[in-house]
């Protein structure tokens, strides 16, 4: 099945939801590349960065679980080549 590269920006603005977030990106373990988080307090909101190699639709639903948390927002941007 052929893969892509995507990154995906989370912003969290209620922390009360992340065990939630926590366990759907364990659930996606697999296809992570790699995670980076960055608690901005100055906002009162925690920045979280996920880089995955998966087929599309795992993507989308990974992206898709974690936009109907409360108070997460996130955004997919695909590579175009990868």
């Amino acid at each position: 099945m052929e893969t892509r590269v995507a990154l995906i920006g989370i912003i969290v603005e209620d922390t009360q939801e992340i065990d939630k977030l926590n366990k759907i990106l364990h659930d996606y373990a697999e296809y992570i590349i790699g995670r980076m988080g960055i608690p901005y307090s100055k906002k009162g909101v925690n920045i979280i960065s996920i880089v995955m190699d998966a087929p599309e639709e795992k993507i989308s639903a990974l992206s898709g679980k974690i936009g109907m948390l409360k108070k997460i927002s996130s955004k997919v941007i695909y590579g175009k080549k990868c």
